[in-house]
């Protein structure tokens, strides 16, 4: 999944063609039943069937986000890679879109791997994570090592105080 669903999501195609496409590209479950596995994915995130037949422009940020999760459904992976997945989207969509991720990885058993600036979606989201500097990893820690201050190179230590006092507006 991208930072951005309404880039990620071609505006010439309906919501239900682009989940259409993944589900073709993948070669995933008989043909004749396609129409009913977009209808069944949109309702597991949150969305009536009908939206299938909308375009991305009319839909608001969370809802584009919803459907990107829907495509990214679709493939039946064991594992999704979400990047910045609530980045453009207000706080309370933001609880909405990390509740439906995790009932999302709950329900299907999924992995997630999840790259992100922000400290309250990391700290929320994940178990473990892994502390990158030009590309390479650092430090890796559990998630009470990142809200106990349990750090062990200078570099984690310089990127969480530079994090501290930082809210989103």
């Amino acid at each position: 999944m991208q930072q951005n669903p309404l880039s990620a999501l071609n505006p010439r195609r309906t919501i239900g063609a682009s989940l259409r496409l993944a589900l073709d590209v993948h070669d995933i479950g008989p043909k004749a039943e396609r129409a009913a596995r977009i209808g069944a994915l949109l309702q597991e995130v949150g969305l009536e069937p009908d939206y299938a037949r909308r375009y991305p422009a009319a839909l608001s940020g969370g809802q584009r986000q919803r459907v990107a999760i829907a495509r990214a459904l679709a493939c039946e992976s064991e594992l999704v890679v979400l990047d910045e997945p609530t980045s453009a989207l207000d706080a309370s969509i933001q609880a909405e879109i990390l509740n439906l991720l995790e009932q999302v990885r709950k329900d299907r058993g999924l992995t997630f791997v999840m790259v992100s600036h922000d400290l309250a979606v990391i700290s929320h989201m994940c178990e473990h994570l892994a502390v990158m500097k030009s590309g390479k990893i650092v430090e890796t820690l559990s998630v009470e090592q990142l809200r106990d201050g349990d750090f062990s190179t200078d570099y984690t230590r310089q990127l969480m105080t530079a994090s501290e006092g930082f809210r989103r507006v």
